[in-house]
């Protein structure tokens, strides 16, 4: 369950820097997903949840995953107070189940996203998926970009942090 909460979180950081860059192409996605999303600048909190939550190695190493990954705004959506608190040592483990939330084994495009009604996560909750007007959501996040290809797996952007069940 480590490693995987691990993997959770490299496969955000992932996500999170390849749609931070707009100059990011092919050529890069031998980044794994914890190097792209450090590249990328607008994953800076999930980059740093997921050095709190020990998962850089997993993320960096293993996969293929499928990351939804919450932007730096995402993060700032959460009540004040909260990630100072998750990012404390005490919390480590509330954070990994947070981060892992966001993992999904394997790679998932959009195209077989759009598919399913839930996804198995890699904390062994699973996220909802709703497809309307043309848009999709996990929980109650919005997908905005999808199908950010690392040498890892793949990171579809979301604009909330999705929380499992207690």
């Amino acid at each position: 369950m480590q490693k995987k909460s691990k993997t959770l979180a490299a496969a955000l950081v992932l996500a999170a820097a390849l749609v931070a860059a707009p100059s990011w192409s092919a050529s890069e996605s031998k980044m794994n997903i914890v190097e792209t999303a450090t590249a990328a600048g607008s994953f800076k909190t999930l980059v740093a949840a997921l050095q709190a939550a020990d998962l850089v190695e997993t993320l960096s190493d293993g996969g293929p995953f499928t990351v939804f990954a919450p932007t730096d705004e995402a993060f700032a959506k959460l009540p004040d107070g909260t990630l100072e608190e998750l990012l404390k040592p005490e919390n480590k483990e509330k954070l990994v189940a947070i981060l892992t939330y966001h993992v999904v084994p394997g790679e998932v495009t959009a195209a077989q996203v759009v598919k399913v009604d839930s996804a198995p996560t890699v904390n062994g909750q699973e996220l909802d998926v709703t497809v309307a007007d043309g848009k999709v959501t996990v929980d109650e996040a919005n997908v905005v970009k999808t199908d950010i290809h690392a040498s890892n797996g793949v990171i579809h952007v979301i604009d909330a942090v999705v929380l499992p069940n207690a």
